[in-house]
């Protein structure tokens, strides 16, 4: 222990560690903002001040990466995104952290990011935007109109009123629901895009490793639940009544609004969903299900050129 004091005595009494110290000690009192503090806190005395010097230093050196910010994803800071602020209390300096600007910012960001959720959607439609929609046709206008309003008034839990957006192929239906579904997640209302042919091949995959009741009650409980291009997939019975059926009949008693996009109208989708994969025609299950759509939503028919052979 005597040989430990020692040394620190010796290595106190280097002048080269002296002077460093020394010069250290003027930059970290010199720094504006520390200056400042100082001024603010008159109960802060100079042996508190030389106390808490590896304090003032700490605060300094993180400060001043703030100062010179480099973007959040090259903060050097040692908890990155965090900005250092002073306190004094109880006879002590101390540095506490909070996040900065950027980093509430990106944090915001990624809590709204994760309103949004979707199942085999590609990633252009999920940062779609009513702004980007080419207004280039009367029924785009129109269609584009009825989703900006049902994107401002929709009410999960007290309304079930949705869309029905029906139009030839590469009209931009799907682009549209991806417009919603970021209007909605300004509002803080979470939303689901399900490519409806992938997601109902998946249910029937599902039976065989007992995930299906999982699946559904995941897209049955969104707070919207987009159903893009329902009507490409291949009918089945299971599918139409078993899952399709379940999902609307629980999104109708629960007051959930769901929106669809197809290539067919309403009597045309009647006559798709009658249709199973066996052969077999069942006008009256179809018009079961197509009753609880009609009630639930509202048509929009959306035409124009085909965006993708543009």
């Amino acid at each position: 222990m005597d040989s430990i004091r020692s040394s620190l005595d010796q290595y106190m009494k280097d002048s080269n560690w002296r002077r460093r110290y020394e010069k250290l000690r003027e930059e970290v009192m010199a720094y504006p903002k520390i200056q400042s503090f100082l001024q603010q806190h008159e109960e802060i005395d100079r042996s508190m001040v030389e106390n808490n010097m590896m304090k003032l230093f700490e605060y300094k050196r993180e400060r001043e990466h703030c100062d010179a910010c480099p973007g959040l994803e090259n903060c050097p800071n040692m908890m990155q995104g965090y900005q250092p602020e002073l306190y004094s209390e109880t006879g002590q300096l101390t540095v506490r952290y909070h996040p900065c600007q950027l980093k509430q910012q990106a944090d915001e960001k990624k809590r709204q990011q994760s309103l949004i959720k979707s199942m085999y959607i590609p990633k252009e439609i999920l940062e779609a935007s009513f702004d980007d929609i080419d207004q280039d046709h009367a029924s785009r206008l129109s269609a584009s109109n009825a989703c900006l309003k049902f994107a401002f008034e929709a009410a999960p839990g007290e309304d079930a009123a949705g869309l029905y957006l029906h139009g030839k192929f590469g009209v931009g239906k799907t682009f549209m629901i991806g417009a919603i579904a970021n209007e909605l997640m300004a509002r803080d209302i979470s939303s689901m895009i399900v490519y409806a042919p992938d997601f109902f091949r998946e249910m029937k995959q599902a039976l065989s490793d007992g995930t299906v009741q999982q699946k559904m009650d995941e897209v049955k409980n969104a707070e919207v639940l987009m159903l893009d291009d329902i009507g490409a997939e291949t009918t089945s019975a299971w599918i139409r009544d078993d899952v399709l059926g379940v999902i609307l009949h629980y999104r109708l008693m629960e007051k959930l609004p769901t929106i669809y996009t197809s290539n067919y109208d309403y009597d045309e989708l009647e006559n798709h969903l009658a249709y199973s994969q066996k052969g077999g025609i069942e006008e009256l299950k179809a018009k079961r299900i197509m009753e609880r759509i009609r009630h639930m939503t509202t048509p929009v028919f959306v035409d124009g050129k085909n965006r993708r052979e543009m």
